[in-house]
């Protein structure tokens, strides 16, 4: 039975992650999840599950929920911006509309804002089509419960959302230009392709110099990226590939992730309204340590000394 039991988890393994991940925005929070629902699992009387996935589900979400409450008073402490940690994604998933969107960086910084409740509700709902009497189930609380805190959740979401997906070759070749122009300090460059009301968010956690707080307007972004330019490791390579299902960029040395980029673009005009930098190291280390030119990594490369 343990064999079986095993095979079991391992096919609703990726759907816990991917509820563990989308409510904590941490990969190595959510790998944490998942061992702890397979040690609940492996002690539990697999007899007396009825429905395995329904049972894993809710010690998963339970599970995230006191890993949430914790990161809520670890995250009054925090230093500077916060963001999710990257998550290195494939084709599946930036196909998929709905789990692209609902894993996104900037759907993550959103529903950071929820409650830990509503958060729950509104990944089970919303990103994995669980109904109400289900959520209800695995959070303890009635179905009218649940709906309450989906139908807040979702006018919270709904008010704070991106306005706009654009196309992802326009957010590609976007995110080329500006990692060329900022890695060159091109500053002229900058300021073509900022749009006017363009935010800087940049999360080093107290471990990298950075920003402590987002920076708001062309001139003063494309100033900022100017002056730090100098300060890039000479040997960077930048690789694009898809970061929590999106276009994004990595910057790597000697190999190691130090920086991950995720860009907004306005669809019309085509220039960069937000730029989210992931740069605290802790946040990094789920990234693979070695980037090439296989698999899922396109190996697209810009070396700094070549654009000075």
């Amino acid at each position: 039975m343990h064999g079986e039991a095993a095979e079991v988890f391992e096919e609703h393994r990726k759907l816990l992650f991917g509820v563990a991940y989308r409510m904590l925005g941490s990969v190595a929070e959510a790998d944490d999840v998942v061992q702890e629902a397979w040690l609940r699992w492996d002690g539990v009387d697999h007899s007396q599950v009825a429905e395995p996935k329904a049972y894993l589900v809710r010690v998963a979400t339970t599970a995230a929920l006191d890993h949430l409450r914790q990161a809520r008073t670890r995250a009054e402490a925090y230093v500077g911006p916060w963001l999710p940690e990257p998550l290195l994604t494939g084709p599946d998933v930036a196909n998929d509309a709905v789990l692209g969107d609902s894993v996104s960086m900037a759907m993550l910084v959103v529903l950071e804002t929820l409650s830990p409740l509503e958060r729950a509700v509104f990944v089970l709902k919303e990103a994995f089509g669980f109904s109400y009497p289900e959520i209800g189930e695995a959070l303890g609380r009635s179905e009218q419960a649940a709906r309450q805190l989906g139908h807040r959740a979702r006018e919270h979401v709904q008010a704070r959302r991106p306005r706009f997906k654009p196309d992802r070759k326009l957010r590609q070749a976007a995110t080329k230009q500006f990692l060329q122009a900022a890695i060159g300090g091109d500053l002229r460059t900058l300021l073509e392709i900022l749009a006017p009301d363009v935010r800087l968010v940049v999360d080093g956690g107290g471990r990298i110099r950075a920003p402590r707080q987002p920076l708001e307007g062309a001139g003063r972004v494309a100033r900022f990226l100017a002056q730090v330019s100098g300060d890039i490791p000479a040997g960077t390579q930048v690789h694009y590939v898809d970061i929590n299902g999106e276009p994004a960029a990595v910057a790597t040395l000697q190999q190691r992730p130090y920086a991950v980029f995720v860009l907004e673009v306005d669809p019309d005009s085509g220039r960069v309204e937000v730029i989210r930098i992931v740069g605290n190291p802790s946040k990094l280390s789920g990234l693979p340590p070695v980037m090439t030119a296989s698999g899922q990594l396109d190996g697209s490369l810009v070396d700094p000394d070549s654009t000075h």
